[in-house]
């Protein structure tokens, strides 16, 4: 069975709420690049992630399958991951030539709009022409340099492609064999503990909770893809009576994996 498959199993686990619960409160966000502030980074909130309260640690028994299993998991070709890097390299080199080509064709409207009116024969007019064609000539350059960048970025990602499908079958079948076990015995941990498995999804502003748990060890559990990665959380929290506690889920508190 797949990680990814198993919130169906872990979400109808059946067990015994302790009284008394104490709460949970989820702040789930990611710095972002800022699209108003060239360089700079915001906040953004991350809305409609699944986070789930499990009375077990959910990677000691994926730690304790994969030991069991006779064969290793398939790995990550490194070369694989080097064109990732390539890939996200290129994109950006693709994206920078598109900023610099959609500006200076800007540039070109506005001179093109401040020329309507004068005379040809007016200093500011011909000033203005001289202008136009040497921005014409840069956006030509930019132009011929952003569709470069774009064939780069697409030839690799094919090749990319073509290469990834191949070992992600590979383990996804490995995953399938491995942790077939993974649900049954997710249920037999959740009904020791007796307690039964929470979940709650943030909200717009990347909220959740607070959530009413009862008193004792949880782990915090999520998950949010990324192109070629994967933040993944599996946070352990003791919860008390009182006020509710604070998770913060950010790339701060997360293991980033990478991901086909």
């Amino acid at each position: 069975m797949k990680r990814s498959s198993l919130a169906l199993v872990l979400l109808t686990t059946l067990g015994a709420v302790a009284c008394g619960p104490g709460k949970v409160v989820i702040t789930a966000e990611l710095e972002v690049p800022d699209p108003e502030r060239e360089g700079a980074t915001m906040v953004s909130p991350l809305a409609g992630l699944e986070v789930q309260f499990l009375p077990f640690d959910r990677d000691a028994v994926f730690d304790s399958l994969t030991k069991a299993f006779p064969t290793p998991e398939p790995p990550i070709p490194e070369d694989l991951l080097e064109t990732q890097r390539q890939i996200a390299a290129a994109q950006d080199a693709w994206r920078q030539a598109e900023g610099i080509w959609a500006a200076g064709r800007d540039r070109l409207l506005a001179i093109t709009e401040e020329m309507k009116g004068l005379a040809r024969a007016e200093p500011r007019y011909r000033q203005l022409f001289a202008q136009f064609q040497e921005v014409e000539g840069q956006v030509a350059r930019a132009e011929r340099a952003k569709e470069a960048a774009f064939r780069n970025f697409t030839e690799l990602q094919k090749d990319y492609i073509r290469r990834a499908d191949s070992v992600r079958i590979l383990r996804e079948q490995w995953e399938d064999e491995a942790f077939a076990d993974a649900g049954t015995i997710f249920a037999l941990k959740a009904k020791e503990a007796k307690k039964k498995v929470m979940a709650d999804t943030t909200d717009a502003q990347g909220k959740a909770g607070p959530v009413p748990l009862p008193v004792g060890q949880w782990w915090v559990h999520a998950r949010y893809a990324l192109p070629f990665e994967e933040l993944y959380w599996n946070i352990p929290i003791t919860v008390r009576r009182g006020d509710p506690l604070e998770v913060q889920l950010t790339r701060q508190t997360a293991q980033i994996r990478p991901k086909l």
